[in-house]
């Protein structure tokens, strides 16, 4: 199972969301080709009713503790109640440019 396949199973189990994306972004930053560490996710579930975006994420965080601790290394989230998601019209921002570098480009 891949790394992005492991997070969805797991955001699926743990959420139950009405709308699940995990993109793996690693090849937007300074990683080795068909690496598995830099992730975008956008979960709309309703157990995010009534909860700020802090403790959203930090609901994902647990979810996905041994994730973070291995091999991801960036999270991006973007959690939405179901109101929320309709407001949007069904559409998360996208990732902004990597502005980083490898360490071997920087003087």
């Amino acid at each position: 199972m891949t790394v992005q396949q492991d997070i969805e199973t797991q955001l699926m189990r743990e959420f139950a969301p009405l709308f699940l994306d995990v993109s793996n972004e690693s090849h937007q930053h300074s990683v080795p080709a068909n690496s598995e560490t830099h992730f975008r996710v956008v979960l709309v579930s309703e157990r995010f009713d009534n909860k700020r975006q802090v403790a959203r994420h930090q609901q994902v965080y647990a979810a996905l503790a041994s994730q973070l601790e291995g091999p991801v290394h960036a999270l991006a989230l973007h959690t939405y109640t179901t109101a929320e998601w309709q407001a949007r019209q069904e559409q998360a921002p996208v990732s902004p440019e990597c502005l980083g570098g490898s360490k071997s480009t920087q003087g």
